[in-house]
């Protein structure tokens, strides 16, 4: 299987994380996926930031979810836009030819609604390739495939799962999301693969595809290993 590569919130070692200015970039120069997070406003709106904090990535500080999307637009992120809503990043996507892997982050506040807002939002457009849904929460892509239950469902974890396979199937997704290689039948992307030597182990194995802050580097380093 050929390794497909991610690139994490975009492109962070060449720009803001999570910014459509390196989301942009990954569609432009070759990514085969990118990765993202997406969380809910106060007024209920799908935004794209990695912590539910914005203090470490904006000028500001405080919970996305006690802002409403008027209030958190007068922050920006380190290049001077605004913090993406998920309508910006769907609108810059629709032509682009790889995948998009949108985590729910609900792992530490439970957003109501979030994969509804999610699904309404992503049926007004047409991608080439359908979305993978992904969270640390199980109960979220339980909730999430009850209201829609033909979707790319993947768990994301950093405990071990005994038999990937079995948890696979008796939940019906798609595969997993490990921090590390399980090394088994099951589709499985690892996270956050920035080391040459982990990424040469994950590619020679054939996992489904793994999650970098460098994807450039990694797909020059997948010729390299697999001559690709």
């Amino acid at each position: 299987m050929r390794t497909k590569i991610f690139g994490h919130r975009g492109y962070p070692a060449k720009f803001a994380e999570n910014s459509l200015e390196g989301f942009d970039y990954c569609f432009k120069h070759g990514a085969e996926g990118i990765e993202f997070d997406v969380h809910l406003t106060k007024d209920g709106v799908p935004v794209i930031m990695h912590d539910e904090d914005i203090k470490r990535t904006t000028n500001g500080k405080g919970l996305i979810k006690d802002y409403t999307l008027r209030e958190l637009d007068q922050f920006h992120l380190a290049n001077g836009e605004r913090i993406p809503r998920l309508r910006d990043l769907f609108e810059l996507a629709e032509d682009y030819d790889g995948q998009l892997n949108l985590e729910m982050k609900t792992n530490k506040f439970d957003y109501p609604g979030l994969p509804e807002k999610v699904f309404d939002l992503a049926d007004h457009f047409k991608f080439k390739q359908e979305i993978i849904y992904s969270s640390f929460n199980l109960q979220t892509l339980v909730h999430a495939k009850e209201v829609r239950p033909n979707e790319n469902y993947n768990f994301l974890t950093d405990k071990e799962i005994k038999n990937p396979v079995q948890f696979v199937k008796e939940h019906g997704f798609s595969g997993i999301h490990p921090e590390h290689l399980v090394d088994t039948k099951a589709v499985e992307r690892i996270w956050t693969v920035d080391s040459k030597a982990r990424a040469k182990k994950i590619i020679q194995y054939g996992a489904a595809g793994f999650f970098t802050n460098k994807f450039e580097d990694m797909m020059d380093l997948r010729k390299e290993v697999a001559n690709y």
